[in-house]
């Protein structure tokens, strides 16, 4: 449906995004991940025909999108951004906003309306102003009132960041919802995010982003380090509250990921090959989408999620709060 082709990006002559193909085809569950600074906002705006890239096309059903893209053009795509602004007026005009801008009045608007709000948990707000909502409430609000016109490409950037548990559920419950409306044309959703756990849980498709490129390895793990020179061709990297041993001859700004399925997890430490051998307890334990097995979330400083298969799960019996250790090799950390 919309789709990027060679695009490179840049900021005050700063490359930010540098993509060969990225595409976001009809009826797509979408979630793009990564860390602060990686480019996911940049893509949703480029996505959203809010900004026109440095080099490359941008293409909507297959045609270029010309730099100055028509209004019946930009109306099929709905950016959602992280902190959203609302206009002047109640909560219930906020929301059926767009549907006045498209002809929509009357009954057939306030029916729309009270739907999403109902799908959102908002109906109890909708005689309230901008002032008398919290930051979560606001981001329901801005989603709601995308939701509302049904666009052919909805994007969200950290629709859920301000959220509780129970407004996040609410929120994918909704998008869920009006994906299964049926329609002439199935509404794409594309959501940008850190919380890899919603992301997991809800997307068909997950992508990861570092330092502006896909990344070539599943997007847990990501971090965003300084690389001091060495002597070695092995050197250590804080991430957070521990140091990360890595093989690599880079220094500076880089990206480390750990592929989650070269992370070994034992009850206690072993002899091993192994440089990294981090303790800490398991904080989570769930299927993994990506490729099958178990994703075990632990706290070793930093969270970190390995892979392991069900029957290694079973034997460790690893369940929230036991103690673990987390072993991989410095040459197992990729480097970007």
């Amino acid at each position: 449906m919309v789709e990027l082709r060679g695009v490179r990006h840049r900021y005050d002559g700063r490359l930010v995004l540098d993509l060969e193909h990225f595409a976001v085809p009809p009826g797509a569950r979408l979630a793009v991940v990564g860390h602060n600074g990686a480019g996911k906002s940049t893509l949703l705006r480029l996505l959203a025909l809010l900004e026109t890239p440095s080099e490359g096309q941008v293409l909507f059903d297959g045609a270029p999108v010309p730099r100055r893209a028509s209004p019946a053009l930009r109306r099929r795509v709905t950016l959602v951004e992280q902190r959203p602004l609302l206009l002047r007026g109640t909560v219930l005009e906020n929301i059926g906003f767009g549907l006045r801008v498209r002809g929509m009045e009357g009954s057939a608007a306030y029916k729309r309306t009270a739907e999403v709000a109902e799908q959102l948990g908002l109906l109890s707000l909708l005689e309230r102003r901008r002032h008398e909502l919290s930051d979560g409430e606001v981001q329901r609000v801005a989603v709601a009132r995308a939701l509302a016109v049904r666009p052919d490409v909805l994007l969200l950037d950290e629709p859920a960041s301000s959220a509780d548990r129970a407004a996040s559920g609410a929120l994918y419950r909704a998008l869920a919802q009006e994906q299964s409306t049926p329609s002439a044309r199935p509404m794409a959703i594309c959501i940008a995010s850190h919380q890899l756990e919603d992301a997991y849980r809800w997307a068909g498709d997950i992508r990861a982003l570092a330092d502006g490129r896909l990344s070539p390895v599943t997007p847990e793990n990501l971090f965003r380090v300084e690389l001091a020179p060495a002597g070695t061709d092995t050197m250590s990297a804080r991430v957070g509250t521990i140091d990360i041993l890595v093989t690599t001859d880079r220094a500076g700004p880089a990206v480390l990921a750990v592929p989650p399925g070269d992370i070994f997890v034992s009850l206690g430490a072993l002899a091993s090959s192994a440089r990294n051998v981090l303790k800490g307890r398991v904080t989570r334990v769930a299927a993994h989408r990506a490729g099958g097995g178990v994703a075990v979330t632990a706290d070793v400083g930093v969270e970190l999620v390995a892979v392991v298969t069900t029957e290694a799960a079973r034997e460790l019996a690893l369940a929230p709060d036991v103690a673990v250790v987390f072993s991989f090799k410095a040459s197992a950390v990729r480097v970007f």
